[in-house]
């Protein structure tokens, strides 16, 4: 099989890679250039995709003895993936942007291009289990199940939720049964120069973690009101595209809760340029809706099962679950808190993934 590996320039990337090689694979490294003006160096370990990166890729490659090449998806992830996730803030929402590379990048861009080029797969190092399961009415009589990976405090199946059943037909995951531990030491045995590198993290086209700062440089500041839930004034904000639901930190209320007790932004309203904050018991919801379902295989008949994650490493939550039309269905056995409209909903049926939706509401039945 002709696979593409996805090389970020680290060292999941660089053994998934490796890994695809020795199962026979005939494998080409690809680095994606995702930043239209990448630094020379890493400004910190949350960053990726610098010109840095894209040579410790090829040198894996070099060591390897596979062909490397650099894809310029830059303008392709301005649109898609940074344009998207400004958008979602102005607009009061809380987007995840992993999800939306995965989707519209990693397994859209670089998938067609790679099957346009007579590829077959694309191999990413992502820690997540691929199972191969008899299913006599899928093609070639398998049917192909994204699970959780060994790893539980790696996996990565959330941010790989957006796939759908052909996209997923055509992804390698070769990390998924092995810990990050060992990955690092399998990296050593090997000879790689990143063995030992940092992981990204958080978000990375925001390489120092301020999103409020990097938010106000595009948006600008947009002054208005944080009220309480009856409406009084208790102190003031830069825009409100820059709070999220479930916020306590950073606040800087100017007046405090007349019990002393904390308070969380319970609601933003870009319309009205307002944030309103309440006690933390008014966090709590036991029903979710999404909208923008996409199904790792045929969406659920009926109302089933599920746990449900709202969260990149947050907990599964056990719920049921159904298709509404264009939309999902979410009940929650107990109530959470801090669900945010933008976030992601992943659906699990045991270990496997179901499928995922974006939040457009959440509230208390």
């Amino acid at each position: 099989m002709r696979v593409v590996a996805a090389m970020s320039g680290g060292v999941d990337s660089a053994v998934a890679a490796s890994r695809m090689l020795d199962a026979g694979h005939e494998v080409v490294g690809v680095h994606l250039a995702l930043s239209q003006s990448a630094a020379t160096l890493r400004e910190s370990a949350r960053g990726c995709c610098t010109i840095e990166d894209a040579g410790d890729a090829r040198r894996v490659a070099d060591r390897l003895g596979i062909p490397f090449y650099v894809w310029d998806m830059a303008q392709r992830f301005a649109d898609d993936v940074v344009a998207d996730f400004v958008a979602e803030y102005e607009a009061g929402r809380t987007p995840n942007p992993c999800l939306r590379c995965n989707e519209k990048i990693k397994f859209a861009a670089l998938l067609d291009k790679a099957l346009a080029l007579g590829f077959d797969a694309v191999a990413t190092g992502h820690y997540a289990q691929v199972v191969e399961t008899p299913d006599p009415a899928a093609p070639a009589g398998v049917r192909r199940e994204l699970h959780r990976a060994v790893d539980q405090a790696k996996d990565q199946s959330y941010v790989l939720g957006v796939l759908d059943a052909d996209q997923l037909a055509r992804a390698f995951f070769p990390l998924g049964d092995t810990t990050k531990t060992d990955i690092r030491a399998e990296a050593a045995q090997r000879g790689f120069s990143v063995a030992r590198k940092p992981d990204s993290h958080d978000i990375c086209f925001i390489p120092d973690g301020d999103t409020r700062g990097w938010l106000t440089d595009r948006l600008g500041r947009r002054p208005g009101p944080i009220l309480d839930t009856m409406g009084q004034q208790v102190g003031r904000h830069d825009g409100a595209y820059a709070y999220t639901v479930g916020q306590r930190r950073g606040l800087g209320l100017s007046v405090p809760a007349a019990d002393g007790a904390p308070r969380y932004v319970t609601a933003t309203r870009p319309q009205s340029n307002t944030v309103v904050v309440g006690t933390r018991e008014l966090l709590g919801v036991d029903h979710i809706v999404g909208d923008h379902a996409r199904w790792c295989g045929a969406a659920p008949e009926g109302v089933v099962a599920v746990g449900a994650q709202i969260r990149a490493h947050g907990h599964e939550h056990p719920a049921t679950a159904w298709a509404d039309g264009e939309q999902v269905q979410v009940r929650l056995a107990e109530r959470i808190r801090g669900v945010a409209p933008g976030q992601s909903v992943v659906l699990y049926e045991g270990t496997r993934v179901v499928g995922s939706a974006t939040i457009t509401h959440a509230d208390r039945r």
